[in-house]
């Protein structure tokens, strides 16, 4: 039975706080563990108004300090703003309050714009060059220290948290297969790659300490309620705010609106919607036909779910009812 899970992006709301963003992200995880999710991860974006998940690692704590079995980590932390020890040390502090919940989702886009890049990173083409090698130094900072190792992370050695390898081109596939590492593929925005990604990943995998099979997971955009209608409004914040990072004006996630006629351009419309291809939007029986469909074609072990839906309400619902189709879905398989 395919597994399921939650992105989340910590989205402050038009008309909300980060104060808030950050108690509604704390409100989703105990949601994700009550309706039987696997995993619970936060996505590492800098410079945003809409995103408070910045400091990702101590979000990640507060999520994991909401919950009592839930697995919480990063989807992901973007390696190249960071030194492999830093990360070593933060994520062998979250495996020591919170033993055997914690997952490193490792990625190596920029997570923001150019200018919040070059402040992040300095050398933003050492950053990206060094990616593979700069994880396995980090495997080697999280496993047990070896004699003679003159470079220790405290806390971190002797960790151990699963490194996960996500991305959204074949590059990463490669890399995730060569590594032997589980990987996590965002088509929940960038839908384009993800046949021959999984295809390259799948064909190519090499056992691991950490995984002797290929292990894949699938990203999908979605919002659930009682019927259709209702799940399409709430799913106008997610069309909005595309619109405007297509036009280079990020802000807030934006309140729901009944119609997008106005809002966008016809080409700005068959852009988004192209992304938008695998979200799963709607009532309990749409939603169930388009996951079901999007998993049978993907051959997937587990799905992530990113809700961008701009009510706290109606996001904890959507969760609530994603945990009932999962639910339904593995009686169906049984």
């Amino acid at each position: 039975m395919t597994a399921f899970s939650i992105l989340d992006l910590c989205p402050v709301v038009e008309g909300g706080t980060v104060s808030e963003a950050l108690d509604a992200t704390r409100q989703m995880a105990r949601q994700a563990e009550a309706s039987g999710f696997t995993r619970f991860w936060l996505a590492e974006h800098h410079g945003m108004t809409g995103i408070a998940s910045a400091a990702t690692s101590l979000v990640i704590s507060e999520a994991a300090r909401a919950t009592e079995t839930l697995r919480v980590g990063s989807g992901g932390i973007m390696l190249p703003n960071h030194s492999p020890l830093v990360i070593a040390e933060q994520f062998g502090t979250l495996e020591a309050l919170y033993p055997g919940r914690i997952d490193l989702g490792l990625g190596r886009a920029p997570g923001t714009d150019m200018n919040t890049a070059r402040a992040l990173r300095r050398n933003l083409e050492a950053g990206a060059q060094t990616f593979p090698n700069d994880i396995v130094e980090l495997q080697q900072l999280m496993d047990d220290p070896q004699e003679g190792q003159r470079l220790i992370a405290n806390p971190g050695a002797g960790a151990k948290a699963p490194i996960y390898i996500l991305g959204s081109s074949t590059y990463s596939a490669h890399l995730a297969a060569a590594l032997g590492l589980p990987y996590a593929f965002a088509s929940h925005f960038a839908p384009d790659m993800l046949f021959d990604a999984l295809h390259i990943y799948r064909s190519n995998f090499k056992p691991s300490a950490q995984l002797d099979k290929p292990y894949v997971i699938v990203g999908v955009m979605g919002a659930m309620a009682d019927t259709d209608e209702e799940a399409d409004y709430h799913f106008t914040s997610a069309l909005q705010s595309f619109v405007a990072l297509r036009r280079n004006a990020r802000g807030k996630t934006p309140r729901p609106v009944k119609s997008m006629d106005g809002l966008w351009t016809e080409m700005e419309k068959f852009s988004i919607e192209h992304t938008f291809q695998f979200a799963v939007v709607g009532g309990p029986e749409k939603a169930k036909a388009k996951m079901q469909g999007f998993i049978a074609d993907t051959k997937a072990d587990e799905v992530i779910i990113s809700v961008p839906v701009h009510s706290v309400d109606a996001r904890l619902k959507s969760v609530a009812m994603f945990g009932e189709l999962r639910e339904s879905l593995a009686k169906a398989a049984a």
